[in-house]
């Protein structure tokens, strides 16, 4: 069951990335639970090496992102989009972890209660297409999702 579970969740990827770059997925403002946000509930944000570079990672290795079109500190990212970009949330603190500033990561209160992690103002997400820790695949999709280096800014390009 579980297999048909990845399965579907795959199949389902592939249709939803579409609306992860077009317009403002703005709907209800509710943020889709998965595993990977639940995997996160608490946690450390720290900068590891992949194949675009030094970036931000959580405490699993998995790679971080942010999406251009949020609105300062609030994720626009709802509906499909945030099933295909789970938001980095915590129920407490988040931690610094090696070769994170400190003084750029906070969390911020998002429109459906949740506290999403975020890095130099600007929310911090998963990529549901990466598998494993150091996995990038999400980078640079439809121009819009990024990854972020230790020191705040975006990497933009493919790699």
């Amino acid at each position: 069951m579980r297999k048909a579970t990845l399965g579907a969740a795959v199949a389902a990827l592939a249709i939803v990335l579409s609306a992860c770059g077009g317009g403002d997925d703005q709907g209800s403002g509710a943020t889709a639970t998965t595993a990977a946000a639940k995997q996160a509930a608490e946690g450390t944000v720290a900068v590891a090496s992949t194949g675009l570079g030094e970036v931000l990672v959580d405490a699993k290795g998995r790679t971080l992102y942010v999406f251009t079109k949020d609105k300062g500190d609030q994720s626009v990212c709802s509906g499909k989009c945030a099933v295909a970009w789970p938001a980095l949330t915590v129920t407490g603190a988040v931690t610094p972890g090696t070769g994170v500033e400190a003084s750029l990561l906070s969390t911020s209160k998002q429109a459906n209660g949740s506290s999403q992690v975020t890095y130099g103002g600007k929310p911090l997400y998963y990529f549901a297409g990466d598998k494993a820790p150091g996995d990038t695949k999400g980078q640079g999709l439809n121009g819009v999702w990024w990854v972020v280096k230790g020191d705040g800014s975006l990497v933009q390009s493919k790699g």
